[in-house]
């Protein structure tokens, strides 16, 4: 067995476990959506895109606590 023999038996190997180990991360992220507060990022994949004024927000925000001394209008 030579060298090159050895290189190739090596380079599979790495090729094998980064392979496995890209699959389980993904598995990973897909499995784990939310973190622990809930919240599911995925819906802030097109913010970039979708960042007009005009345009509905990703999160609706209700107005009915109002700070100390500002009129509610």
């Amino acid at each position: 067995m030579g060298i090159a023999e050895l290189q190739a038996y090596g380079y599979l190997a790495v090729v094998v476990f980064l392979t496995v180990g890209l699959y389980a991360y993904i598995y990973h992220l897909y499995k784990n959506r939310k973190d622990s507060d809930g919240h599911d990022y995925e819906e802030y994949a097109d913010l970039a895109l979708h960042d007009d004024i005009t345009d509905t927000p990703v999160n609706a925000v209700k107005n009915d606590k109002v700070p100390n001394g500002y009129d509610k209008k």
